[in-house]
């Protein structure tokens, strides 16, 4: 009898539909049911500090509520806000006239030390070329997933020597150089008026899921004794450094900062706002777990499941908190009202239940209320969670048709914000 499959066909079948689903929820039980949603008690935002009554002004948000949850997100969740490096250097190893003339693209190494050593990774940048010290821009920054080439083809970027995920031998190579560019629309980011930088995350410290990726990262510059080691904390550090770069470049306007973050590092964006008072807007793309959206409703992914599968992501004490959401202190609305009254953007994608869309609204709803006592008026409700009808205000928010992932409506929304809230013009 003739076969009609082949075992070749049957095993590519077989892959295909579990490479369809993440990892972790092959290994969890993983609820997307509305209805399986557990009982839970969201923190009321606007509760005093000492829990008698709610604030009812933005002076005491920031003297007491605050202070309160920075406490929370370092000691519990995320780790200790790490110190500004003794020393750090910027060299500028690159610069050319780029896309037509239109941009200049530079490469800067950034090296950091400390009582322990010294640690450099480099930063990609596109200005416009009419940038300069008289006429300086906003400028967007993010961390990327698989290396500054793989950003554009563009051959003269430098290629990472940093520890890679997903490639063999865990070594960048020539032929992944713009294999990620879908997700880095430069050109049109500098048509519009921005100045646009990124970093590869893996240069701040490796993502090396259940290997210790501290060694070859910016942890090693300071006293492993003094500081817990997590990784997210260190990302968003390294976006901090980021930012000390552009107060060096006359034709940035260092007052102006965008930082963006896709995922995992959408969670080290709000953790950076959320540190760094310098970033004048933030946005969270599709960031999930421990990100935007609200752990207590267990849905998509959930604290046991990214603590599992990423233990060093965080601090050890949020591990308290697998299958305990509602024990938790806080919750991630708290972290996005944590930016107040800088403005805050939150995105979704669709078809990404992992990351809980609808989650990821209702904090940014719940987020609003502290956005209020500082005067915003254009504020979201959950009649916003319609595909593709952005909500630009004092907050932003956007359900994008689609996948997990990093776009170019993503991109254009966030320049549509940025030119509300900075003042530009579309080009």
């Amino acid at each position: 009898m003739k076969k009609l499959y082949s075992p070749k066909l049957i095993v590519a079948a077989m892959f295909a539909v579990f490479a369809a689903f993440p990892l972790c929820a092959q290994k969890f039980k993983v609820n997307y049911d509305e209805s399986k949603i557990p009982a839970y008690q969201l923190p009321n935002i606007l509760k005093k500090a000492d829990g008698q009554g709610e604030i009812s002004t933005s002076l005491e948000w920031l003297d007491s509520s605050r202070p309160r949850i920075l406490s929370v997100l370092e000691n519990e969740f995320y780790g200790r806000k790490l110190p500004r490096p003794a020393k750090t250097e910027f060299e500028v190893v690159d610069e050319a006239d780029v896309l037509n003339g239109a941009a200049v693209r530079k490469q800067v190494k950034i090296t950091v030390s400390d009582i322990a050593g010294s640690h450099s990774f480099t930063m990609l940048m596109y200005a416009p070329k009419s940038a300069s010290k008289g006429n300086p821009v906003p400028a967007f920054i993010a961390l990327n997933f698989k290396g500054n080439h793989a950003t554009s083809d563009d051959k003269e970027i430098l290629i990472t020597k940093a520890w890679m995920r997903g490639v063999k031998g865990n070594k960048a190579r020539e032929e992944d150089r713009g294999a990620a560019k879908k997700r880095w629309p430069f050109e049109e980011i500098v048509k519009r008026g921005y100045a646009i930088a990124t970093i590869y995350y893996g240069e701040i410290y490796p993502d090396k899921e259940k290997l210790d990726g501290t060694p070859e990262s910016v942890y090693r510059i300071f006293d492993s004794n003094a500081v817990e080691m997590p990784s997210i904390a260190a990302w968003s550090w390294g976006l901090s450094r980021g930012i000390d770069a552009f107060e060096t470049m006359p034709e940035i306007d260092s007052n102006k900062i965008f930082v963006v973050g896709h995922s995992r590092l959408g969670k080290t964006s709000l953790l950076t706002g959320a540190y760094d008072k310098r970033v004048a807007i933030c946005a969270s793309n599709d960031s999930g777990c421990m990100g935007a959206a609200i752990s207590r409703r267990a849905y998509g992914e959930t604290v046991d499941i990214i603590t599992t599968q990423f233990p060093f992501w965080f601090s050890k004490n949020l591990n308290k908190y697998k299958n305990a959401e509602n024990s938790m202190p806080i919750d991630q609305h708290q972290l996005l009202a944590m930016l107040a009254p800088r403005p805050v953007y939150v995105a979704s994608a669709t078809e990404d239940k992992w990351a809980d869309p609808k989650g990821e609204l209702m904090a940014l709803v719940e987020a609003a209320k502290i956005y209020k006592l500082f005067g915003a008026k254009e504020l979201p409700t959950m009649d916003n969670f319609v595909p593709e009808k952005p909500f630009h205000g004092d907050v932003g928010y956007h359900l994008r048709v689609g996948k997990h992932d990093l776009t170019v409506y993503d991109w254009m929304n966030y320049c549509d914000f940025a030119d509300k809230h900075f003042g530009q013009s579309k080009k």
